[in-house]
């Protein structure tokens, strides 16, 4: 594998490399390149070169070309799916019917919402017509998360090469592979050469290095609160345009009068799809005392029913293992009872069975931190009030699912939760037009839909005096 640079594979300046390891069977899949500053102003500089004229090219001609390449995307699904399964320890099934999919359909949807751009215009007293223009930023940054890597990498690579950018990405260290599959579909496509450009690597080097580049207009961040902490330090002083999509501990209530039998099949899908590695898993389940004994009973069945491989994938490494494990270990050190699971899956891989975990109040640690594997608390509450209280408990506010008949309720539980997104009987139902981020520790800015179009944008006032 090696970097992609203004339309070429080249090897990193370091010539160093480091594993890219399977995580459900432990083996070496890849070299990954370990790249350094040196790099980062390779690919800045390709990105800047390539800017002039890609930022000339109509909307219809970019649209074209990113349609091809979701085209380019879908065709080889199966392919990129496979590739996806090995790097990331998920299983091939949800790779299949969610990573590459969202991928696909994040192109289509920037490729195409280009096409009905709008500008704002306002009449002064008759003295003046002032309009607005939109135009692109220049070279921006990209860093996306190895738990949903293709979709989240083309979630960024969309709406900024669409808006007319160039752009320098830096996929997770540890799920290159279908990063590098991109590149080479973007040729196909016919992507010109430092449109895209795709940088491997550390964070603390080749990271580091593309979050302080003077030459990068803005940084589009996604991944853990500690790490977004450092890429807004590293930014801010340069004053770079800045998106940051962090951490979650999002709260799923569940009311008395929830559809139970859909409340319990969706939510146990919420706490466990992709190993629960999704900054959306609702990871802490609150219920209605009325309901909670029958609730944790069906919760338990359902998860006891999950097969390790096939529903279950393996967590990305050894070391976030120790670290999901050592959060169950804490569980029981703080009062809670194992209602489920609760160890590691005796077999290779880095596999950890879905575990369930009640009798803890809010104030302890394991309701509080991201733990960020197949692990969930369930816990009881009184009325709305304390149901509101216990979620926004945190110091996370991205997602959050309520359970209820009652749709005043919904409504009015749904205003006072603190999180930038609230489902209502349902959970990850997306759509692309809508506004997606976090409040407090989950986020700094918006993505999605116009969005994402206008944070890759800067808005520019032409004043023009009329008569």
């Amino acid at each position: 594998m090696m970097n992609f640079i203004g339309g070429r594979f080249v090897a990193p300046h370091s010539g160093a490399y480091f594993d890219d390891i399977d995580p459900s069977t432990e083996e070496k899949i890849g070299d990954v390149p370990d790249s350094d500053e040196r790099d980062i102003d390779d690919a800045v500089r390709a990105a800047r070169d390539a800017f002039p004229s890609w930022s000339r090219t109509t909307a219809a001609e970019r649209s074209n070309l990113l349609l091809k390449l979701a085209s380019l995307i879908e065709k080889n699904l199966d392919e990129l799916a496979e590739l996806e399964a090995r790097d990331s320890g998920k299983p091939l099934s949800l790779a299949r019917m969610l990573d590459i999919p969202r991928a696909v359909a994040n192109f289509r949807f920037f490729a195409t919402a280009i096409l009905h751009d709008a500008s704002e215009a306002h009449v002064t007293d008759t003295t003046a017509l002032n309009y607005t223009l939109r135009q692109p930023l220049g070279v921006v940054g990209l860093i996306s998360p190895w738990n949903l890597p293709l979709y989240l990498l083309t979630w960024k690579i969309a709406p900024a090469i669409a808006s007319g950018n160039t752009c320098v990405a830096k996929p997770s260290e540890m799920t290159p592979m279908t990063a590098n599959r991109l590149a080479e579909l973007s040729l196909e496509a016919g992507i010109p050469n430092g449109v895209i450009n795709i940088v491997h690597g550390y964070g603390g080097k080749a990271g580091r290095a593309l979050t302080t580049h003077d030459d990068i207009a803005a940084i589009s961040f996604t991944g853990g609160t500690v790490t977004g902490s450092a890429v807004a330090a590293n930014a801010a002083p340069r004053f770079k345009k800045l998106s940051l999509e962090l951490g979650g501990k999002n709260p799923t209530i569940v009311f008395a009068d929830a559809d139970l039998d859909e409340a319990l099949k969706t939510t146990t899908r919420a706490a466990f799809w992709n190993q629960g590695e999704i900054c959306l898993c609702g990871s802490q389940v609150f219920v209605h005392e009325s309901i909670y004994e029958k609730f944790v009973e069906g919760f338990v069945r359902i998860t006891n029913e999950l097969r390790i491989g096939e529903d279950i994938g393996a967590l990305i490494s050894a070391a976030h293992l120790e670290k999901v494990t050592g959060y169950i270990e804490l569980a029981k050190q703080e009062g809670g009872t194992i209602a489920a699971g609760g160890k590691r899956v005796d077999r290779k891989g880095y596999f950890v069975e879905p575990t369930v975990i009640t009798g803890l109040g809010t104030d302890c640690r394991v309701l509080q931190e991201e733990i960020f594997g197949p692990v969930a608390t369930i816990t009881p509450f009184r009325d709305d009030a304390e149901a509101i209280a216990f979620a926004n408990s945190t110091r996370y506010g991205l997602s959050a699912s309520i359970w209820t008949r009652d749709l005043q309720r919904a409504h009015r539980v749904a205003a006072a939760i603190d999180s930038g997104t609230v489902w209502i009987n349902c959970w990850l139902l997306r759509d692309l037009r809508v506004p997606f981020g976090g409040m407090k520790e989950s986020g700094v800015g918006r993505e999605g839909g116009f969005e994402s179009l206008r944070f890759f944008t800067e808005a520019k006032n032409v004043c023009v005096k009329l008569g």
